[in-house]
């Protein structure tokens, strides 16, 4: 009867332990045998040791597309904590249809990808499209969203004659049209992450502050964003682990991370290098490189867990 008690609990997680084993260990073992191979799915391939993570080094397309996805995570993550944060603070503060507006904030988040990427496409269109329609209003000339392969620093400034170096000119316009449809499919669920977080802090803490003439500024600096910081640290990890993954809103916003490969994502070269041109051994290492790059982030963010108030 112990025996069966011990073994038990084993038994009811061997499936999803199967699953994991099967649809994530075993790939990732795969995907490293097969980047020191020159293989492209047909025939066996051919061990070539190192010279993939060589060629890698040496690809001006590689560093491209990777810096093309550091750009992503360095709008992205401070986008969704301040919006998602921001929003989170007045659903909190609102009494009456408080589900209403959760349920209207989460539905983007709950929408398909491919749906929500297709739609986006067309409000950027540059002749029909609903966003150079609106900014019109105010007087902005049409914009090249998808199209405009110069960074939006170089853009801002390109009337005051101030010019930048190719790497200093920020994102491209197509890809920072991509951050703003990707910060906005994901802040329902960060906001619903923020307030519950906002919803365990006792209101005796604000009260307090009320009595000591605290403004609601300082109440939020000295009381609320303290108080929040295991939710933002969450947010934090999360979603620079999910940005680095983007893929869909290149695949079906541009053509082929155009223009110029301003909008191509590693994740997006990965699949080009193992899909378009079957390189699937070259592809492998590049999909090492980003597995290494996302764990020491995420390392490095857990070391960040420190300045976390629980």
């Amino acid at each position: 009867m112990k025996t069966k008690r011990k073994i038990s609990p084993y038994l009811y997680i061997l499936p999803a332990l199967f699953l994991l084993v099967a649809f994530r260990l075993i790939p990732i073992v795969m995907s490293f045998v097969l980047s020191f191979f020159d293989w492209s799915i047909r025939g066996t391939g051919k061990f070539i040791g190192g010279l993939n993570y060589a060629n890698m080094l040496k690809d001006s397309v590689f560093w491209q597309s990777m810096g093309n996805t550091f750009w992503l995570v360095i709008f992205i993550v401070p986008l969704s904590i301040i919006f998602s944060l921001l929003f989170a603070v007045l659903l909190n503060n609102i009494k009456a249809i408080k589900g209403l507006f959760r349920t209207v904030y989460f539905m983007p988040y709950v929408t398909s990808l491919v749906a929500v990427s297709i739609v986006w496409k067309l409000m950027f269109n540059e002749q029909t499209g609903l966003i150079n329609t609106l900014i019109g209003f105010i007087g902005i000339e049409p914009q090249k969203w998808l199209s405009e392969s110069r960074g939006i620093f170089e853009l801002l400034f390109a009337k005051t004659g101030t010019t930048f170096p190719r790497f200093l000119g920020g994102p491209s316009q197509a890809l920072f049209a991509i951050i703003i449809m990707t910060v906005w499919k994901g802040l329902g669920y960060n906001t619903i992450i923020y307030l519950a977080g906002l919803q365990n802090i006792s209101k005796v803490y604000y009260e307090a502050a009320e009595i000591d003439g605290a403004s609601k500024f300082k109440q939020f600096f000295k009381i609320t964003l303290p108080l929040v910081s295991p939710t933002t640290f969450y947010v934090l990890l999360m979603t620079t682990i999910v940005t680095f993954q983007t893929f869909s809103q290149v695949y079906l916003m541009t053509d082929k991370g155009g223009p110029l490969n301003t909008t191509k994502l590693i994740v997006y070269y990965i699949y080009e290098k193992g899909f378009d041109t079957l390189e699937m051994g070259y592809a492998s290492a590049v999909a090492l490189a980003l597995f290494l790059i996302i764990l020491t982030l995420t390392v490095f963010q857990r070391r960040l867990e420190k300045y976390v108030n629980y």
